[in-house]
């Protein structure tokens, strides 16, 4: 049986650790929790190790900041400690001690030490504007000032696990498509330098007239051969001078605004975007940031210039007491129900909570149009490369046909 290394929380408060002898890491957490205590960590004691496992868990290129991940799991684990009883200078220690690198252990260990000189956590956060935004610094002055930072830290790591969820959503529905284009290319390339070229010569030397469609796939692969690493590198090119183009605020904005306008795409982006507005606008004011402050993090984490510009309106017309929901409204950027669900918070005085039930809702719908979408681009994708393919081995056996009506 499995040995595994545990840390928990007792019951009184104290930080334990051992290890103990069961089936699975599940089993372990079960048999802690019976005891009384509340689980932090469980991994195998003796977990195997290697050479490729060592090049794997190798740091390249990170630098000194903390990845989002590593943000949201100190965040969970702080609040947990917090949460338990635990003193702010216990539980940084507890994640200084078990950090899983010298980078984690030095960026924790240099908020501890300010944190023990004397400094307020988010003034020690603020030291590292790199691994912790405006957003996560604001909410945890806002949780320190009105005494409760555990809670903060709890509602900030659910908001935290809730954007990773999302982005994992989108990149796990993107994968299987950029596989499939990488591959249908790569066939598609193949077949028209190195197959095709294998049957050029046996036509020449028969002296057949080779039909239209053979001889226009001939001259693709002919172009592909002696132009293909051109192509490529103006596709870089391309690819570079846009990315600089979209630098430029009044080019960025176009294109933010015409890429929501888009027919599918632009809806599952709006879903995004809301989801990610009154997630942000609902935990700020839940943790008693004022709507105007609240309102100038939102701008900074929102991530569409067009949006933006949106929310500086409504922040505007907040300021004058007229409200947020109608210059939001009259963007035309944000889904119609996110806009009726605001103007009902303000209407009684339920703004937080309002927006976070838009948030849910706008989630849930940003998960349907991902599925939805990757549902259609699938098959039209193996369509597209299957045609190509086809078309290209219909024209050889095209050519064959001729050749051997030649020889009859």
């Amino acid at each position: 049986m499995p040995s595994y290394r545990y840390t928990a929380v007792s019951p009184a408060g104290e930080m334990i650790q051992g290890v103990l002898d069961a089936p699975s890491e599940q089993a372990v957490i079960d048999k802690l929790h019976r005891a009384g205590n509340l689980p932090m960590r469980a991994e195998l004691a003796d977990k195997p190790r290697g050479f490729l496992a060592d090049l794997l868990s190798a740091e390249f290129g990170r630098g000194r900041a903390l990845t989002g991940d590593e943000v949201a799991n100190i965040t969970r684990e702080l609040a947990v400690m917090l949460g338990a009883g635990q003193d702010l200078d216990r539980g940084l220690r507890f994640l200084v001690d078990t950090a899983p690198n010298a980078r984690m252990k030095g960026i924790l260990t240099q908020l501890r030490d300010a944190v023990r000189d004397g400094s307020p956590f988010a003034a020690a956060l603020a030291q590292h504007p790199q691994s912790f935004p405006r957003l996560y610094i604001g909410l945890i002055r806002a949780g320190e000032s009105g005494g409760m930072l555990a809670a903060t830290l709890a509602r900030l790591a659910d908001l935290l696990e809730r954007q990773r969820a999302l982005r994992s959503s989108v990149i796990s529905a993107l994968i299987y498509p950029a596989i499939l284009v990488v591959v249908g290319i790569g066939a598609i390339v193949m077949l028209l330098t190195q197959v095709l070229p294998q049957f050029i010569p046996l036509f020449t030397q028969a002296g057949a007239a080779l039909p239209t469609p053979t001889r226009i796939v001939v001259g693709m692969g002919d172009f592909v051969s002696s132009y293909g690493l051109y192509m490529l590198g103006a596709l870089l090119l391309v690819g570079v001078a846009i990315r600089q183009a979209l630098r430029r605020p009044a080019v960025r904005i176009v294109w933010d605004r015409t890429f929501l306008r888009m027919p599918v795409i632009g809806k599952l982006s709006g879903d995004i975007l809301a989801a990610r507005l009154c997630r942000t606008l609902g935990t700020l004011l839940q943790n008693g940031v004022p709507l105007v402050s609240a309102l100038g993090i939102v701008v900074e984490v929102i991530g569409n210039t067009a949006a933006e510009a949106a929310v500086r309106s409504a922040t505007e017309s907040a300021k004058g007491g007229a409200g947020l929901s109608r210059p939001l409204q009259q963007s035309g950027i944000f889904p119609i129900r996110m806009v009726y669900l605001l103007r009902l918070g303000e209407e009684t005085a339920q703004l937080a909570p309002m927006a976070l039930r838009a948030a849910e809702i706008h989630e849930e719908q940003s998960r349907l149009g991902i599925q939805r979408v990757t549902a259609m681009l699938v098959p039209v994708l193996i369509i597209m490369i299957g045609g190509a393919v086809a078309g290209i081995v219909s024209s050889l056996l095209l050519a064959m046909l001729s050749l051997n009506d030649l020889a009859q």
